[in-house]
């Protein structure tokens, strides 16, 4: 691997910032070091001084020199990629979280939705309280020396079967001591069905709670329709407001959705702040290209800038409001997984899976649905070993694409279930989904040079 490809550099929101890629350093430098970055590889000191002369003195230029090397010697820039090209990763195939279906139905038709209106494309059906309970004692048993273990209440719309997740938190928590396990809850909702006990059980019993609404009103109701055809935003309002005050100081995400018709997402994500929501997260779509909706290649250049400007405008937000949150530039340079962890990711089909109301298990839900991918279930436990192990080897050094990208160890590899679903190989990432990864990588590690000043 040459130099080049070891770090990686740009310059945004007024910082000239240069990434190291194996080691995960950042550095903000001046104009003469990250100009000399351009030639340092390749060329003598004495060249670069000749290449720079015209813009800056000879030398400041050798001291810019000397810090480089000094950084290349301490391991922060420039640094080799480490061994571990005989990765083993989960030997021991603990699960460490679910994601439970307790609803294949759904009370609202978004025109997106991937689990095709909350039946995955199945018949509709609730999750029973049988199959609930052995889902949480079959990851109890394949969560090895793990302590804390994820548990989503996912749908469809959970909040449909909802006396369920009741029980089961309550059966979950009778196992906790028992087994010395605790379990974290969260659940998804998309509010229709709210009121003051939901929302108090929830905000007592649940870690977070996503809560689905995907902006403004005209941009929201184009989308995420009522059974009868109307818009969902007048009634699911005020409940998410109600909601997120009720939380307090506990997790929760409003988690909206761009398409092709709201390319100018972040006037969604300042509605939500604007409606009193600190927590935002704003996805991506993914449908089929040929679909009026679909975020196409030529969406890509206001799509970047539109994080790019958004990053300007979250910082001012966020110098006066710290407790503003924007998912996609959250970024831990200081405490991040280990190597291991960078390069393999979500998880998915090994660590996490999905549970469908009859017990089967998927690698995550979007693969719900596709009996080509249906790994097992939780009473007979995982049958389909060699999908299992599909996906433990889908990480960044067995992708050709990801091998030599500089954003390899934030993003993971990406998605499975995108690449599948634009490649039908979860070994070739989804080119779009990665554009819009880096730039948001790009537009987080900036914001926190920002905010450190």
């Amino acid at each position: 691997m040459s130099n080049k490809e070891r770090i990686h550099k740009y310059i945004l929101n007024n910082k000239n910032i240069v990434l190291d890629i194996n080691s995960g350093s950042v550095h903000l430098v001046d104009d003469v070091v990250y100009d000399i970055l351009d030639y340092y590889e390749n060329h003598t000191l004495e060249e670069i001084i000749s290449f720079l002369k015209d813009r800056y003195d000879e030398k400041n230029i050798i001291e810019a020199y000397k810090e480089i090397m000094i950084l290349e010697k301490e391991g922060v820039l420039y640094s080799e990629e480490s061994d571990i090209s005989n990765l083993k990763y989960n030997e021991e195939n603990v699960i460490k979280a679910l994601c439970l279906h307790v609803a294949h139905d759904c009370n609202l038709r978004c025109s997106y939705c991937f689990a095709s209106q909350g039946d995955f494309k199945g018949d509709r059906s609730l999750m029973t309280l049988d199959v609930g309970k052995r889902a949480l004692e079959f990851l109890i048993e394949n969560s090895g020396n793990r302590r804390n273990l994820e548990v989503d209440f996912f749908g469809g719309e959970p909040l449909m079967n909802f006396d369920l997740v009741k029980e089961l938190v309550k059966y979950g928590r009778s196992l906790e001591g028992e087994h010395n396990k605790n379990f974290r809850f969260t659940i998804t909702t998309n509010g229709i069905l709210l009121d003051e006990d939901k929302m108090d059980f929830i905000n007592e019993n649940m870690d977070n709670v996503v809560l689905s609404l995907d902006g403004r009103k005209e941009i929201n109701d184009k989308m995420r329709k009522t059974i009868s055809g109307d818009g969902s935003y007048d009634i699911i309002l005020p409940k998410f407001q109600e909601m997120a005050n009720k939380r307090g100081d506990k997790d929760y995400y409003i988690r909206g959705t761009f398409t092709s018709y709201n390319l100018d997402f972040s006037k969604d994500a300042l509605d939500f702040y604007d409606k009193g929501f600190k927590k935002i997260s704003i996805e991506p779509v993914v449908t089929s290209p040929d679909m009026d909706y679909a975020l196409r290649e030529e969406h890509m250049e206001q799509i970047l800038k539109e994080y790019e400007d958004f990053s300007k405008e979250y910082i001012k937000i966020k110098k006066k409001d710290k407790d503003f949150l924007f998912f996609h530039f959250m970024i831990d340079l200081k405490q991040g997984p280990c190597l291991i962890k960078r390069a393999i990711g979500c998880g998915a089909g090994s660590e996490y899976m999905a549970v469908t109301p009859q017990g089967d298990l998927y690698p995550c839900h979007q693969f719900v649905g596709n009996e080509d991918f249906k790994i097992g279930n939780v009473f007979d436990g995982v049958s389909n070993t060699k999908i299992r192990e599909e996906f433990k080897k889908a990480n960044v050094y067995n992708k050709d694409k990801c091998r030599n990208c500089w954003a390899r160890f934030y993003c993971s590899g990406g998605c499975h279930a995108n690449a599948y679903n634009y490649h039908k190989d979860i070994m070739k990432p989804y080119e779009i989904g990665c554009e819009m990864e880096k730039k948001r990588i790009e537009c987080a590690i900036s914001i926190l040079a920002n905010m450190e000043e």
